[in-house]
Order: C-alpha cells, then structure tokens, then sequence
C-alpha cells in the first residue's frame, strides 16, 4: 500500500495516515493479517517524525483495526472488515456530537444500553 500526507491538509498527518489504513481496510488493498509498515521505514518515507505515524498506529489500536506488538510490528486484526470500520466513524461521530451537546462518554454509553435493551 502506498502512504501520502498532504500537508496543507485540513487534517492531521496522523489522521491522515489512519484514514489511509482504514480506507485499506475497507477496499481490500489491506488484508486481515496484513503487516503494517514499521513505523520508522514508514516516517521516513513520508518525511514526518515517527512519533506521527506512531500516534497514527495507536489511534487505530485503540479502534480496534490493528494490532500491535513490541519489536514485530503493527498488523491488520484478523476481525478487521469494513463492518469494523464503519462502526467506528459512527461512534466516532456520535461521540463528535455528544461533545458539542455537553454530554460525557458516560452518558452515551447510558444512552446506548438503553437502547439495546429496548
């Protein structure tokens, strides 16, 4: 997979990267196992500190897309499907929108149980 960031873009380099990976996943060019660039080569490539493509891998770890492991590098979860994805912009939005309402995580994840149990 061949990585670009745009730094005029409105959006983060790091954003940028994730939304490339996610974009990956979702489109195929990125399988489930598949290993991710190690950060450095990566950082190199695209003439950006590592700690940027680091704070991209993390973002996308904490979504639950990759993997992670000290000294063998970040992969492609095995569950990591379009479904995946799409479901983790909705809750990224959902999130955007409680924010700007004053609501806390806490409270759409109350909102959320709610619902599932209806």
């Amino acid at each position: 997979m061949l990585f670009r960031v745009d730094a005029a873009s409105g959006l983060s380099l790091a954003d940028q990267i994730a939304v490339q990976v996610r974009a990956g996943v979702v489109d195929g060019s990125l399988a489930p196992g598949e290993r991710l660039p190690p950060a450095r080569d990566l950082a190199t490539a695209l003439q950006v500190n590592m700690h940027t493509v680091l704070r991209a891998y993390k973002q996308l770890r904490d979504e639950g897309i990759i993997d992670m492991r000290q000294g063998r590098g970040a992969f492609v979860r095995q569950d990591a499907g379009p479904g995946l994805v799409r479901i983790t912009e909705l809750a990224e939005q959902l999130l955007e929108e409680a924010r700007k309402l004053g609501m806390s995580q806490q409270d759409v994840a109350r909102l959320i149980g709610g619902v599932a149990q209806a």
